[in-house]
């Protein structure tokens, strides 16, 4: 069945890019809804400044998850929460916010999922539809691709490699079923070499960023207080980016997703080639039998992660 959130939640925080103050709510939304962000801070219908997240809706962009409308309305960095969503099993929500870009908390995904456990989950008199990969879809973008195959359930594999002897090669993999998101993959935050921010910041990017929000890293040293929440954080970041980007098909997958050095632009290219071919997927019905199986199952605070 569908779920929504019992009660709303509200988060105030900064945009990572812009580095300005942003308010963020999420209402309960009824069934069919689907997940809806609403800009605030524009003076236009209120049709106008509301962007559904689907596929046709993806903008890209390379360092972040976009979204945006006809009416030329647009929201960034929606990934973190989109994962949130995802991996608690929320389906129908209304996402306000104050400006064009979602606050960017910690980094990760654990402010969003400990307050949507706290709020409570509704099930909605509504059955579930999820996209069933039925053949497998790739995407290459230069040394990076990523690929979706047929599966009973979602699952990501990941492998970056990075100069850096902080981050290094690493390679994780894991079945997202029963609150595994929430625990192993939600606390893990985004990360950067630190020649990467002195290059975003020299472009009007990265503004928002501190080494509280992100791990920063130099060789072989971890610049960020407290250094890693997990040895392997970076590729389980990567792996909690992957599912707030397949979360933009609208629906949960059905399906194995592995990425190798694979970005924002790569899998959201993956998800827009996958729905262009139909004979590539298919819509099903989640039965009670799968859907002890998806992400958001039986999720509850015993999950949560520590923050540190």
């Amino acid at each position: 069945m569908q779920t929504t959130l019992s009660t709303l939640t509200r988060f105030d925080g900064t945009a990572l890019h812009s580095g300005d103050a942003v308010t963020l709510t999420v209402y309960p939304a009824p069934a069919g809804h689907g997940i809806v962000f609403e800009r605030l801070d524009l003076d236009l219908p209120v049709a106008a400044r509301r962007v559904a997240v689907t596929p046709d809706a993806l903008i890209e962009a390379n360092l972040c998850t976009k979204i945006g409308n006809d009416h030329g309305t647009t929201v960034a960095t929606i990934e973190h929460l989109m994962a949130a969503f995802a991996g608690c099993g929320i389906h129908n929500a209304l996402v306000t916010l104050t400006g064009p870009e979602v606050p960017i908390l910690d980094g990760s995904s654990r402010a969003y999922v400990a307050a949507f456990v706290a709020a409570g989950f509704t099930t909605q008199n509504a059955p579930l539809r999820a996209i069933r990969v039925l053949t497998p879809v790739e995407v290459r973008m230069n040394d990076a691709w990523a690929r979706l195959e047929p599966a009973d359930s979602l699952s990501i594999a990941f492998e970056i490699d990075f100069p850096d002897a902080a981050i290094g090669h690493q390679v994780y993999d894991l079945e997202l079923r029963n609150g595994t998101f929430v625990r192993e993959l939600s606390n893990c935050r985004t990360f950067c070499r630190q020649a990467d921010v002195d290059f975003m910041r020299a472009n009007g990017l990265a503004l928002g960023g501190t080494y509280e929000n992100a791990v920063v890293v130099e060789g072989d040293a971890v610049l960020s207080p407290g250094g890693l929440r997990r040895a392997n954080e970076p590729v389980r970041h990567k792996m909690l980016d992957a599912m707030g980007d397949l979360a933009v098909a609208g629906a949960p997958i059905l399906g194995r997703y592995i990425g190798h050095r694979a970005g924002h632009t790569v899998t959201g290219r993956l998800v827009r080639a996958l729905m262009a071919d139909p004979l590539a997927w298919e819509w099903v019905t989640v039965d009670s039998e799968q859907a002890h199986s998806m992400p958001g199952a039986g999720v509850c605070a015993a999950d949560l992660l520590p923050a540190a």
